[in-house]
């Protein structure tokens, strides 16, 4: 009975782990970014856009002089969000996609591919900018078909660090519980992920989110910390610039599995 409870929960695990484990064994997933010099830190944001809080995040980033990067629900691109969108990129930080779903786990590798790429041609239509090569599912949920997909689709799937991670136990999330945990845990090549939105309600209520970011930086600068986005390259002249990552590698990263 232990031995197949075990199986049963490495199962589970490598499909939900808030971390790498056993699907995570390519480059086709990104856990941590490179260190840097100075050090370096990513700031994610999820399930936005949100026209509560987005604006006052970006604010709030503009005024610290930072860029974060953002994962992006497609059913939350809406003709009123996609300014919201467009200001992201105009303003230097990296737009990627997100799902508000975890049924894209069970999507063949050529459904996902064409979900990615389907929301990837929606964006560029709105805002006028294509996304990144980066795709963080909901919850972090993933299948050997969704890493397949992804890179089918020439996507890298992105995780976070362990503890970076904008979660409160059984209690509401302030800025007060969350700024000493992440800094606390933060090293360099760490990504954090905080929400600007909700997979379920477009227009959720953040302002924690934006506390915790306005108090989260000076600290992590305190420490010695620069920011970085999750893919500074693009898609040019139909060559792949993916996480910095140089193009003669590209093809070594997606051809595992």
């Amino acid at each position: 009975m232990f031995v197949w409870l075990a199986v049963v929960g490495a199962v589970v695990l490598a499909h939900a782990a808030p971390f790498p484990f056993l699907l995570d064994v390519t480059d086709r997933t990104v856990w941590r970014m490179p260190a840097g010099d100075p050090p370096t830190i990513y700031l994610t944001f999820d399930d936005g856009p949100n026209p509560t809080a987005t604006p006052d995040l970006l604010d709030t980033l503009a005024r610290h002089g930072v860029k974060g990067t953002f994962f992006i629900i497609d059913r939350h691109l809406t003709d009123e969000t996609a300014p919201l969108v467009r200001r992201a990129f105009e303003e230097g930080h990296a737009v990627a996609l997100h799902s508000h779903t975890r049924m894209l786990m069970f999507k063949t590798a050529g459904g996902l591919a064409k979900t990615l790429e389907q929301a990837a041609a929606r964006m560029e239509r709105l805002t006028g900018h294509a996304p990144c090569r980066a795709f963080r599912p909901h919850a972090g949920n993933r299948s050997v078909p969704m890493l397949r997909g992804a890179a089918r689709a020439g996507y890298q799937v992105i995780g976070w660090g362990w503890m970076l991670w904008d979660f409160d136990f059984f209690k509401a999330k302030t800025a007060d519980s969350l700024v000493p945990r992440l800094v606390d845990h933060a090293s360099p090549g760490d990504i954090v992920v905080i929400h600007d939105g909700h997979h379920k309600d477009p227009r959720a209520d953040r302002r924690y989110a934006v506390e915790t970011i306005d108090r989260l930086i000076p600290e992590l600068k305190a420490k010695g910390f620069q920011f970085g986005t999750i893919c500074p390259g693009s898609v040019a002249g139909g060559s792949l610039l993916l996480l910095g990552y140089p193009d003669e590698l590209i093809g070594d990263l997606f051809s595992q599995f």
